[in-house]
């Protein structure tokens, strides 16, 4: 099931910066990863991945695939990533610099990346701290535990590590963020007769406290890096989480972000503003769908428990008159009734194949699109099957053979991006937690 290697020219610009490269060829699946990545001069600044006439970038055709072959994915990856751990129980994506470096063991460890790892853990088991990979995931949980205890009171983030992969494309907060998303998932294997739940909670604490003092007037995050848009739309994912574990959360910062998120997509236009995501309509249409949904969700719940009890009509719409009849203000149908319309249309747009291309090729920001708009859709129903057929088509595809995946552009990790890949593929083995975010 590979793809042949295809010739094309393409033309990046980097901020002010332009690279030329000639007869690139799209990687097959069974073909050793590029020596260079493709790296931004400058990432604060907007890169554009122009093509020339008539060529597609990196074009992966989508395939469905049974479950079998999903599965030998999940199996594959899992193993290559549990052996990239490192001896201090962290995993690392490497440094911006240095994106060509693909040996796992050769980077050093950072919380983004460990807790992304540790997600996947999670998400791929039914027990995970009794399983077998108990052991690792529990030596993540130390080494979370511990960059977290070891951050000075006055600093936002948990690590002093710079200009890593993840920071420089997610935003310098995308450790302390991730790592409360880790942390709100863990705590539902946690019972209260195991040492480690008190102190995770306490270090989600200490994280939530951190996040919300970097949020900006805007209600976006400060030092959103290349695209802030996801690091703004993963910490929404991050208070909206700890909140749902029981975690001290305010209100307003919250309410802030999803103003934030709503404010970069226009339903009447069916369009997103791109400015905030490094001009990638990907990552601004998969972040408002997925900061918008759990509104979305509840307003859907509202409604059809609605019709059930027999107070709509059985084809009543999720829209701002019909949660005013079943007891909402009109404020907050309004908010709703719009949250659920830029779900709904934020996340069919990510679908569309000029928009899933994202920057042109796979990187690391486009894997964590995908994720976000699986979620998204399996929060709002089961709108999410047709598009986990094309999507684990997709990335069974693009495997490596040694059971990794990695990026072509900006987040070129094999740690990271292997991570995210498995957080999709097993989307599914998550419906119950994501619906129960409603």
């Amino acid at each position: 099931m590979t793809q042949r290697s295809k010739p094309i020219a393409a033309l990046f610009f980097c901020g002010v910066s332009a690279i030329v490269i000639l007869a690139a060829f799209v990687p097959r699946a069974d073909s050793p990863a590029p020596k260079k990545a493709i790296e931004c001069a400058q990432p604060e600044k907007a890169c554009v991945f122009l093509t020339l006439t008539g060529l597609a970038p990196f074009d992966t055709s989508t395939v469905t695939v049974n479950n079998k072959l999903v599965e030998a994915a999940l199996r594959n990856g899992l193993n290559w990533v549990l052996q990239a751990q490192q001896p201090n129980g962290g995993w690392g994506a490497g440094s911006h610099q240095h994106q060509d470096v693909r040996d796992p063991q050769a980077v050093q460890a950072d919380p983004a990346t460990t807790a992304l790892v540790g997600m996947a853990l999670l998400r791929t088991s039914d027990k995970p701290f009794v399983g077998n990979n108990a052991e690792k995931l529990r030596k993540a949980v130390a080494y979370l535990l511990k960059a977290v205890e070891n951050t000075p009171e006055q600093s936002v983030n948990i690590t002093t590590l710079t200009n890593t992969q993840p920071q420089t494309k997610l935003g310098k907060n995308i450790d302390v963020i991730l790592t409360a998303q880790f942390f709100s998932n863990a705590l539902r294997y946690l019972n209260n007769s195991t040492d480690m739940k008190a102190e995770v909670e306490k270090a989600l604490q200490k994280c939530v406290a951190n996040i919300q003092k970097a949020q900006d007037k805007d209600g976006g995050w400060k030092d959103g890096g290349w695209a802030p848009v996801l690091q703004s739309a993963l910490a929404n994912n991050a208070l909206e989480g700890a909140k749902d574990a029981g975690a001290k959360v305010d209100d307003k910062v919250i309410e802030r972000s999803r103003d934030y998120q709503k404010q970069n997509y226009d339903v009447k236009t069916n369009s997103a503003v791109t400015g905030k995501a490094a001009g990638v309509l990907l990552y601004s249409v998969s972040s408002s769908a997925r900061a918008s949904a759990k509104e979305a969700g509840e307003a859907k719940q509202a409604i059809d428990q609605a019709k059930k009890a027999g107070k709509l009509d059985k084809n009543a719409a999720v829209d701002e008159a019909n949660l005013e009849v079943i007891g909402y203000s009109k404020t907050e149908a309004q908010k709703y009734a719009t949250a659920y319309k830029i779900k709904n249309a934020a996340a069919q747009r990510a679908q569309d194949k000029d928009v899933e291309t994202g920057f042109g090729n796979n990187g690391g920001e486009e894997f964590l699109s995908y994720l976000m708009t699986g979620e998204s859709l399996i929060i709002g129903g089961n709108e999410w099957k047709s598009w986990y057929e094309k999507m684990s088509g997709r990335l069974v595809q693009i495997q490596n053979g040694d059971g990794s995946w990695n990026g072509h552009h900006c987040i070129t990790s094999p740690v990271f991006c292997t991570a995210t890949c498995l957080l999709i593929l097993s989307v599914d083995k998550d419906i119950d937690f994501l619906i129960k975010t409603k």
